[in-house]
């Protein structure tokens, strides 16, 4: 048997070999491309999560006719006509989308890159009209090898089991072929080995077949339509065209791919040192995440900590309220009690004595029965006992109110147990004495406890009245402003001067020494003149200058020329007229025309 490749292939080796090789591929070209007999089935699944670069994205198997997109992401061709259309452009621009491939492929139709979600226009010949991968085929065919399942025919017989490859016809070759195929003088120079061998190199390369001509190799490279054809092709399709091997168009295509990879390894330093920033920056960032999560985690335990703490605090704080409360309550009772027997026994006694007595049981017993019970009555009388500081409802939570540090954390909430006691009131400042008559005046009260401690927070019934002593319907309105923190500040202005009584009352109840006298005096009227010694000299000469005391002098001048040594007349105020430079302004008026010269001569 005659055996041959490519172009040295002999007219027998043409009737053995190639309508066996075609027989045996035609059916498998149209799905892989590739020479390995291969049944897709679930377990492609497998290889899919080894992450192949035989594999496809969108349908996780293996390629099945496999194009390029212009983003270099390579899917099966199938699986991109399945791809949602992301727009589609008619002849006159107009978005159409249609149902049907067939008329989808009639437009210029973009869709996204499932790897990239770039923006992808189709050709409007439709998809058979991008690049195939041949490398991605490649890839099928290393991988069909590798699979343990692969079982490999020979390309030349058809009939043995394919031992051996042919790295020039790129035939896989049963013993006998290849024995043959080394006799041969054109083919014993070339290059043989063992399928094993490059299975566990990992590279086997593969034979690129036509797909108009089946069976036929690409050899050529149109370059007017830059595609590769096969020799059929050439003479029939691209008639005419620039033709040239495959092996020297891909050498000045790899040739100026290797000259922009070259110009690219720049950039791709850059975008690894920014790629290196961002993940250190990740890092530092997590890093400092944990770190920050780590101190809000012990902040949080020694908050809670210390929020028990406080909790227990207020706790037995409220439990000492209790216990005191309880205590003075068990004294009060104890007390009424004692005075409940003390006070019935002495009437049980007086009234027995009364129904039961003799005259002289009653003569006898008379004097030591009226002393007592007038006693009872003179303590009755009085108020022994303060009832409000046992008053519960003044017990409170307010949560609100800073309770301070517990091992350095700040705290809120304390228990408010105070109750505020009039007797213990006092006022500050002297506004609750004297004022004056037009201007305003005011005092601070401050409310203390039974135990004589200030209270901490407001809220009681503060009334203020200011009342005329002499005149009972001229009244000052006291306005009361609650500062929040147990204090009150009191502020009036009084119309008219006199004497005024000051009740103040916390809680219906009047302080200690309410009411208080307040005396207003009258408001002090200051001057509005000059204290000159006369007209002339204040005025500068000017004859028509007037002064308070209503003295004149001769030659024309209506004021005053006394007050000069050695003339008579004393220094005053030009106003009144006042000697007195320390004085109240008596409120005497300078008559005069023009309210110019007034204005001139009290200026000066």
């Amino acid at each position: 048997m005659n055996i041959s490749c490519g172009e040295c292939q002999t007219q027998k080796m043409s009737v053995i070999s190639e309508k066996r090789f075609l027989a045996q591929k035609a059916d498998i070209q149209a799905d892989t491309g590739c020479g390995v007999e291969q049944k897709y089935t679930a377990a492609d699944g497998d290889i899919a999560l080894r992450g192949s670069k035989a594999v496809c994205r969108v349908c996780k198997h293996f390629y099945r006719d496999p194009k390029i997109f212009p983003c270099l992401h390579t899917f099966c061709s199938e699986c991109i006509r399945q791809l949602e259309p992301f727009s589609v452009l008619g002849i006159n621009g107009k978005s159409i989308f249609p149902e049907e491939s067939y008329l989808r492929d009639q437009h210029t139709v973009t869709v996204l890159c499932p790897e990239c979600d770039s923006e992808v226009d189709l050709p409007p010949s439709g998809v058979d009209a991008l690049p195939t991968d041949h490398l991605a085929l490649d890839e099928v065919f290393l991988e069909s090898l590798l699979k343990e399942d692969c079982e490999l025919v020979c390309d030349l017989c058809g009939e043995g089991d394919a031992e051996n490859r042919c790295e020039v016809c790129c035939a896989n070759l049963c013993e006998f072929c290849y024995q043959a195929h080394r006799r041969q003088k054109k083919t014993s120079s070339h290059w043989v080995e063992r399928l094993q061998d490059l299975k566990a190199r990992g590279h086997v390369p593969r034979v690129a077949l036509c797909r108009l001509h089946p069976g036929k190799r690409l050899q050529l490279f149109c370059e007017q339509c830059d595609t590769v054809v096969c020799r059929e092709c050439a003479s029939a399709n691209h008639w005419g065209h620039q033709c040239s091997p495959t092996q020297e168009a891909a050498s000045r295509s790899a040739e100026h791919i290797r000259q922009l990879t070259g110009s690219m390894q720049p950039h791709l330093g850059r975008l690894e040192e920014a790629l290196k920033w961002v993940d250190d920056s990740q890092h530092s960032l997590q890093a400092q995440v944990d770190a920050v999560a780590q101190e809000v985690r012990a902040f949080g335990r020694g908050y809670a900590r210390a929020i028990e703490t406080h909790c227990l605090v207020l706790l037995q704080r409220l439990e000492d309220v209790r216990l005191q409360r309880r205590n003075v309550l068990h004294l009060q009772g104890a007390q009424l009690r004692q005075a409940l027997a003390d006070a019935r026994g002495a009437v049980d006694f007086a009234e027995r004595l009364l129904e039961c007595g003799s005259d002289v049981g009653v003569l006898s017993a008379c004097m030591v029965t009226v002393c007592r019970l007038e006693r009872l009555a003179e303590a009755n009388g009085n108020e022994p006992l303060c009832v409000a500081a046992a008053d519960s409802s003044n017990i409170c939570f307010l949560p609100q109110e800073s309770g301070g540090q517990v091992a350095g954390y700040p705290v809120l909430g304390v228990i408010h147990a105070k109750t505020v006691d009039p007797s213990k009131c006092v006022i500050q400042g002297e506004g609750h004495q004297c004022g004056w008559e037009g201007q305003r005046g005011e005092f601070t009260l401050l409310c203390r406890d039974t135990a004589g401690e200030t209270m901490a927070r407001g809220g009681d019934t503060v009334l203020v009245s200011i009342v005329h002593k002499e005149r009972r319907n001229c009244m000052v309105e006291a306005k009361v402003v609650d500062n929040g923190d147990g204090s009150y500040r009191v502020s009036y202005t009084p119309s008219e001067p006199g004497s005024y009584s000051v009740w103040i009352c916390v809680k219906a109840q009047h302080i200690k020494g309410s009411p208080f006298v307040l005396t207003v005096k009258r408001k002090v009227r200051k001057h509005r003149g000059v204290f000159h010694c006369c007209s002339f000299c204040s005025s500068g000469g000017a004859k028509e200058a007037r002064c308070g005391c209503g003295g004149s002098m001769p030659g024309g001048y209506q004021g005053c020329g006394h007050g000069h040594p050695g003339h008579p007349g004393r220094a005053h105020w030009s106003c009144c007229g006042s000697t007195v430079e320390a004085s109240e302004c008596l409120g005497g008026s300078i008559e005069t025309g023009s309210a110019r010269n007034t204005i001139r001569t009290v200026d000066l």
